[in-house]
């Protein structure tokens, strides 16, 4: 596996974050003078971003906000956010030792998220995950981000690694489809945050738990 560049996305791959992230929705509904808003329906849209978790919350209550004020609430979300990152966000079950043993193996780990950099950096410092990873590329690092594919190929690049030789984990139609369109191969997780599951999405292989992963990266190079 030397010289193989293995791409993860990360909120619902590496880690799960969305009790933090519904915590900070709830904050910005609390601040706009609206109940909490239940968890299940926040989770499908977290790979959307913030924007989209508190323009939900406020559709369920069948509310309606200017863009301006959309904005105000969105930089409450983000100050209580990376104030609470890690309050209860944790790696997923068998993702450290899948990634020693990525390593162990002669793999290079790269992060790609459409979550902001700093605050990615800021989530894997606080997890103990950040040194693991030769790069961390997020919505803001490049001009583009998913599901554009030059932000997967500039997210290997920037490790060191070439694009024609690389794999994508994730748990989104958006991972899948910047995969695709980047010609890499991806593999899904089911654990994350989509409403369509990962099966119906067209991912390569899908497997259940991080003990899987070596196996089935190792699958997808041979092919």
């Amino acid at each position: 596996m030397r010289g193989l560049t293995i791409a993860f996305d990360l909120d619902g791959t590496l880690v799960e974050t969305a009790p933090d992230l519904i915590r900070a929705t709830n904050h910005v509904m609390s601040v706009a003078g609206l109940a909490p808003v239940d968890g299940t329906g926040l989770r499908n849209v977290i790979s959307f971003g913030s924007r989209a978790m508190i323009e939900h919350g406020l559709s369920v209550h069948g509310q309606s906000m200017t863009i301006a004020d959309v904005d105000r609430l969105q930089v409450l979300f983000l100050e209580h956010y990376a104030a609470n990152i890690a309050a209860e966000s944790h790696a997923y079950p068998g993702l450290e030792t899948a990634l020693g043993l990525l390593a162990e193996n002669g793999a290079r780990l790269v992060v790609c998220t459409n979550k902001q950099e700093a605050l990615s950096r800021q989530l894997l410092d606080a997890l103990g995950l950040a040194p693991r990873f030769a790069a961390i590329a997020g919505r803001d690092t490049f001009p583009v981000y998913k599901p554009h594919p030059d932000h997967l190929t500039g997210a290997i690049r920037l490790a060191g690694g070439d694009p024609a030789d690389a794999v994508m984990v994730g748990d989104s139609d958006t991972d899948i489809r910047t995969a695709r369109a980047a010609g890499i191969p991806v593999v899904g997780v089911p654990f994350g945050y989509t409403d369509v599951p990962i099966r119906d999405l067209g991912a390569d292989l899908v497997i259940e738990h991080y003990d899987e992963l070596l196996d089935a990266v190792k699958r997808l190079r041979r092919n």
